[in-house]
This record gives C-alpha cells, sequence and structure tokens, in this order.
C-alpha cells in the first residue's frame, strides 16, 4: 500500500491526501473539514462518479439504481450495512439512472439494482440484482484484496 493515498471528499468532492496508517482514524476534508468517512453510501451525479472514478486511491462499489424500482428500494439498507463495514477501505456510492441517465447508459447498465465495482479509472467487477449486505461484502472480497 503506498504511503499516502488521494480521496476524494463526499461533500466538496475536493481531493484529499491522507497518510495510509491514518485512513481509519477518521480523516476530515481539508476544503470543507467534513468527515471524509461517514459509514454511508454517497450520492452522486456525473461529475462526482468521474472524479471519484478517477481521482480516488481506493475502490469505488457503484449502486446503478432507480426510484421506482422495488427491489432497489428493498436493497437500499443493505447497501447502507455493506458501506459501514467496507469504509474506509471501499467507498460506497449510489448513481440514480433516472437523474443521471448519461451515467448509465455509459456504462450499459441493463438492470436494476446493478453493483459495479471500480479501481484505478476502470471498472473490474459487474452484478446485477438485489443482495443483502453479507452477500455484498463477500461479493466485494472476492474482488479485492481487502
Amino acid at each position: 500500500m503506498p504511503e499516502s493515498l488521494h480521496i476524494v471528499c463526499p461533500n466538496c468532492q475536493a481531493v484529499n491526501r491522507i497518510p495510509a496508517a491514518r485512513l481509519g482514524e477518521g480523516p476530515r476534508c481539508g476544503k470543507c473539514h467534513q468527515f471524509l468517512f461517514t459509514g454511508t453510501p454517497v450520492e452522486l451525479d456525473a461529475a462526482g462518479f468521474d472524479k471519484h472514478v478517477s481521482r480516488s486511491d481506493i475502490p469505488l462499489l457503484v449502486d446503478f439504481w432507480a426510484p421506482w424500482c422495488g427491489p432497489c428500494k428493498m436493497m437500499a439498507p443493505q447497501f447502507a450495512q455493506a458501506a459501514r463495514q467496507l469504509e474506509p477501505r471501499v467507498r460506497l456510492a449510489k448513481v440514480d439512472t433516472e437523474a443521471e441517465q448519461s451515467l448509465g447508459a455509459r456504462f450499459g447498465i441493463r438492470s436494476i439494482p446493478t453493483l459495479a465495482l471500480f479501481a484505478h479509472g476502470r471498472e473490474l467487477a459487474r452484478q446485477p440484482g438485489a443482495m443483502g449486505a453479507n452477500d455484498i461484502l463477500r461479493w466485494v472480497r472476492q474482488q479485492l484484496p481487502l
């Protein structure tokens, strides 16, 4: 693991350099002074998504969902529970495919919910369908050396 990591703030989108050894110590953003990790998924628009994917040194797990989707609503608390367990090693985010149709089209999202895992600017894995928190954790751990 590198000595320091770039972490994008979920609040103001500023890029912060954090010593890797201090990642679990509740680091705050140098710009807005909010916590960089809150144990909850961050809602991303297209610009925020691009910044988190391209500038953050930790993996990004994205839930592509829509407000009208019943399985998406059922999975939301499970995804939030997974966020509490995976942060700060993985950032969890939600992308509303109704509001951000360009992202859904860009990644060829055909069914929702769909989880997509990104690291170092590229997609590593994808899993369609609603999942429980334990299944999400197991799937992420199969994809990443955590």
